[in-house]
């Protein structure tokens, strides 16, 4: 680290890859050093864009950049190879979710990271979502009491040659977001359907958590985003309900008995809350200060597999037709 600024790199030049890029260039705590993409054109208008140096081999970049990190935001059936790669040359980094879509190359990175005792996040950015931090801060004040049932809702539109892409690469969150909430998911049965073709867009899964607390997940790329309250996030306990709603716009907070709830949305000039891209802001800063100090990543790259755990659960229930065990690794 050069006057105390972190230097890194992004491996990635496409939409959400400019989400990394905005925060690299103008973060005070980062010297932002090169862009890596798979096309010259591509990763040259990129790099003129930010004014940091392109390419399109890793080698040449960690060659010559010789960064403290790396961020990874690649297409989401590509991450294994590069990422691999980035962890065999011992270099901190932080990448997109999904962490794989195959359940051994997950272990292969994890292992490996392990042996280098290497620092490796992943970014489950909506646990940094305004409502995510305020349901999380009324369950641990034991405002909800013990947890009952769950229900969460992602529907929006979506596409992938992976005939599961849906459940591995959009519903992720939901599987992190629900353990963090709910604790370990005990077991599942699912159901999907392919009827409009592209693999099994929509689906729904029963759930038994560990406490003995039950949910539901239902999750479509047959739907749209436009719609109000695509997603949804509904938690009930013994003492009362949190309610969030389409990630970032709302959450509410209701007593069981009390017909009065407590909301909070974001205010006339509070754009950053309302924002959904600001969730990575957040968590990019609490990430890099975890960097700094020594500390391991305030998400690590583990939940990511572990959410992989559970959607290979999912898929082992539908092809099964059977309730199906979430292992505890």
């Amino acid at each position: 680290m050069k006057n105390d600024k972190v230097r890194i790199a992004l491996v990635g030049a496409g939409n959400w890859g400019r989400q990394h890029a905005r925060i690299l260039a103008a973060h005070p705590g980062v010297e932002f050093c090169g862009i890596l993409g798979r096309t010259e054109q591509k990763v040259q208008e990129r790099s003129r864009e930010y004014g940091v140096r392109g390419y399109t081999r890793l080698s040449q970049m960690v060659e010559r950049e010789k960064p403290d990190m790396v961020c990874v935001c690649l297409p989401s059936q590509e991450h294994y190879d590069l990422t691999l790669e980035i962890i065999r040359a011992g270099i901190p980094l932080l990448v997109e979710k999904p962490l794989v879509f195959d359940r051994r190359e997950a272990d292969t990175l994890l292992t490996e990271a392990g042996r280098r005792n290497l620092f490796f996040a992943i970014n489950f950015n909506h646990r940094y979502a305004k409502p995510a931090e305020l349901a999380r801060q009324a369950i641990s004040d034991g405002r909800v009491g013990d947890i009952v049932f769950a229900t969460w809702r992602s529907s929006g539109q979506g596409s992938s040659t992976h005939r599961y892409a849906n459940l591995i690469q959009t519903q992720c969150h939901a599987f992190d977001l629900l353990e963090q909430f709910c604790g370990p998911i005990e077991s599942m049965m699912a159901q999907m359907t392919d009827k409009t073709g592209g693999g099994f867009r929509s689906l729904a899964l029963a759930l038994r958590f560990q406490n003995g607390a039950v949910g539901n997940l239902l999750g479509s790329y047959d739907s749209s985003w436009s719609y109000q309250n695509s997603h949804l996030l509904e938690i009930h306990g013994t003492k009362g309900r949190v309610l969030l709603e389409d990630t970032v716009r709302r959450f509410s907070f209701q007593a069981a008995g009390s017909e009065t709830a407590e909301v909070w949305q974001a205010g006339y000039f509070n754009d950053f809350d309302r924002e959904f891209h600001r969730m990575f802001d957040k968590h990019f800063d609490a990430m890099l200060s975890a960097f700094k100090a020594g500390q391991q990543p305030p998400i690590p790259a583990a939940a990511g597999h572990r959410a992989l755990v559970c959607a290979t659960a999912a898929i082992e229930s539908f092809e099964t037709g059977r309730r199906v065990s979430v292992p505890l690794l």
